[in-house]
C-alpha cells in the first residue's frame, strides 16, 4: 500500500469526458463517444501509467456544465495520479469571448449556459494535491473558436499539468463515427508496447502517425519533441540512415528538424526513409504512402507549396485505390492538397496541378460541395488567364 504525505492511501483516477461531436454537413470530424469507448477497454493502470489502486469515471452525453464541474472537482481531489481525457468540439462564447468545450445540445446561442468554460479545467487542476496530473486532448475547434485558438497558439490547462493532444481546424470534415486517428494511435501503442512508453513518447508517436490535417494545433508542439527519444514503434522498419538515438521511429526527430527551420535536413532524412520503405514494402504500400504524406507536410512547412500540392494529390489517389472515399486518411490527403493549392502564388503551377486536384475532390462524395465548386471556379479563372499579362 502506498501512502501520501498526509497519511492517506495513494489512489489514482482516470476521468474521461466526451463533449459534443464535431459535425460538418453530416460528416463527423471527431466522435467523442467512440473515443471514450475505445479507451474504456484499456486497463486503467495502462492509461494512468501507475499501479496504484485507481478509479475511472466516464462522462458521456452530459448537458449541464455544472455536472461536469462536479466530476472534475472530485477527480482533482484525488491524492494520487490523475489523467483527464477530453474529446469533442471547442467553441466560443461570443459575448464573453471565452473558449468552451461544447456539451450535448450546445448551440451557438446557448454556449455560456450549456458548455464547459475551458478556464474551469485550469482552476480545478490548479488546486490539485502533489500527485502527477496529465491532460490528454483530442479536439476540433469550430469556426468561432479557431481564430481565438490561433491567436493564443496554445490551449493551457494548468501550469502543473502535463498537457498532450491535438486540436484540429474546422476547415475539413472527417469520416464516419469512429475513433479519431490521434486517439487510435495512442491506444494502439499502449496495446503493442511490451513496456508502457512515457506520455510524451506516446504523444510523439500519435502525432507522427495520425496524418493530421494541415494547421492542426499540436500540444506540445513538435519543436518541443526534439530532445525526446523516439517512441518504441515495432512496425517501423529499421534503417541505417536513422540518426543516432532516434531508432526505430524517426518521425518526431524529422518534424522537430523542420519546426526548427532545418528544412533541408528534414527533407533529406525523410526521403532516405521513404526509399527504404519503398524497397521493403513496395511502391503502393500503406507505409510508402504514409512517408509520401510526411514529405508533403515537410514541403508545406518549408513553404514549397508546389511540391506539397503534388505530393498530397498523389497520396490521395493512391489511398483511393485501397481505401473508401470517406476514409479519414483519404480526406486528410485531399485536405492537404486543397490547402497547399490555395497557397500557390505561381499561376502556372496552380493551373498545372488544378485538374488533378479537381479529379481527386470529385471522387469524394462526403466532401462539402462548396469546396469543389470554389476549386473549379478558381481553375477556370486560371485557365482563362493564359496569355494575359
Amino acid at each position: 500500500m502506498q501512502i501520501d504525505g498526509a497519511g492517506r492511501q495513494q489512489r489514482g483516477h482516470v476521468l474521461l469526458i466526451a463533449g459534443d461531436a464535431a459535425v460538418r454537413r453530416r460528416a463527423v470530424q471527431v466522435a467523442p463517444s467512440a473515443n471514450l469507448a475505445a479507451l474504456g477497454v484499456l486497463p486503467a493502470s495502462a492509461v494512468l501509467n501507475s499501479q496504484v489502486p485507481s478509479d475511472t469515471t466516464y462522462l458521456d452525453g452530459a448537458r449541464d456544465p455544472n455536472t461536469v464541474l462536479m466530476r472534475l472537482r472530485a477527480a482533482a481531489a484525488t491524492p494520487g495520479p490523475l489523467l483527464v481525457y477530453l474529446s469533442g468540439r471547442l467553441t466560443l462564447d461570443r459575448r464573453g469571448h471565452g473558449l468552451h468545450l461544447a456539451l450535448a445540445g450546445t448551440t451557438a446561442s446557448t454556449v455560456r449556459y450549456t458548455a464547459l468554460p475551458w478556464d474551469w479545467l485550469g482552476t480545478e487542476l490548479a488546486a490539485r494535491p502533489a500527485g502527477p496530473t496529465t491532460v490528454v486532448l483530442d479536439l476540433v475547434a469550430d469556426k468561432s473558436a479557431w481564430p481565438v485558438l490561433q491567436e493564443y497558439g496554445s490551449l493551457p490547462a494548468s501550469p502543473s499539468a502535463e498537457v498532450y493532444g491535438v486540436v484540429v481546424p474546422p476547415a475539413f470534415a472527417g469520416g464516419p463515427h469512429q475513433v479519431s486517428a490521434y486517439t487510435r494511435h495512442w491506444i494502439d501503442q499502449l496495446r503493442r508496447s511490451p513496456t508502457r512508453p512515457a506520455n510524451l513518447q506516446l504523444h510523439a508517436f500519435a502525432v507522427g502517425a495520425a496524418a493530421l490535417p494541415p494547421g492542426t494545433l499540436v500540444l506540445p508542439a513538435t519543436r518541443e519533441l526534439g530532445a525526446t527519444a523516439a517512441p518504441q514503434a515495432p512496425q517501423a522498419p529499421p534503417a541505417p540512415q536513422a540518426p543516432q538515438g532516434q531508432t526505430p521511429d524517426p518521425r518526431p526527430h524529422i518534424h522537430a528538424l523542420a519546426s526548427g527551420g532545418r528544412h533541408q535536413e528534414a527533407a533529406t532524412l525523410a526521403q532516405a526513409w521513404e526509399q527504404h520503405v519503398l524497397q521493403t514494402h513496395g511502391y503502393t504500400s500503406p507505409e510508402a504512402t504514409h512517408w509520401a504524406e510526411i514529405r508533403a507536410d515537410l514541403a508545406r512547412m518549408a513553404g514549397n507549396y508546389r511540391s506539397a500540392t503534388q505530393l498530397w494529390i498523389n497520396a490521395g489517389h493512391t489511398r483511393l485505390e485501397q481505401q473508401s472515399p470517406d476514409a479519414p486518411e483519404v480526406l486528410a490527403a485531399a485536405a492537404g492538397a486543397l490547402y497547399c493549392w490555395t497557397q500557390l502564388k505561381d499561376q502556372a503551377a496552380a493551373r498545372d496541378s488544378g485538374p488533378e486536384l479537381v479529379r481527386l475532390l470529385r471522387a469524394l462524395p462526403s466532401l462539402e460541395p462548396r469546396l469543389l465548386r470554389l476549386t473549379q471556379q478558381r481553375l477556370e479563372v486560371l485557365e482563362g488567364a493564359v496569355g494575359t499579362p
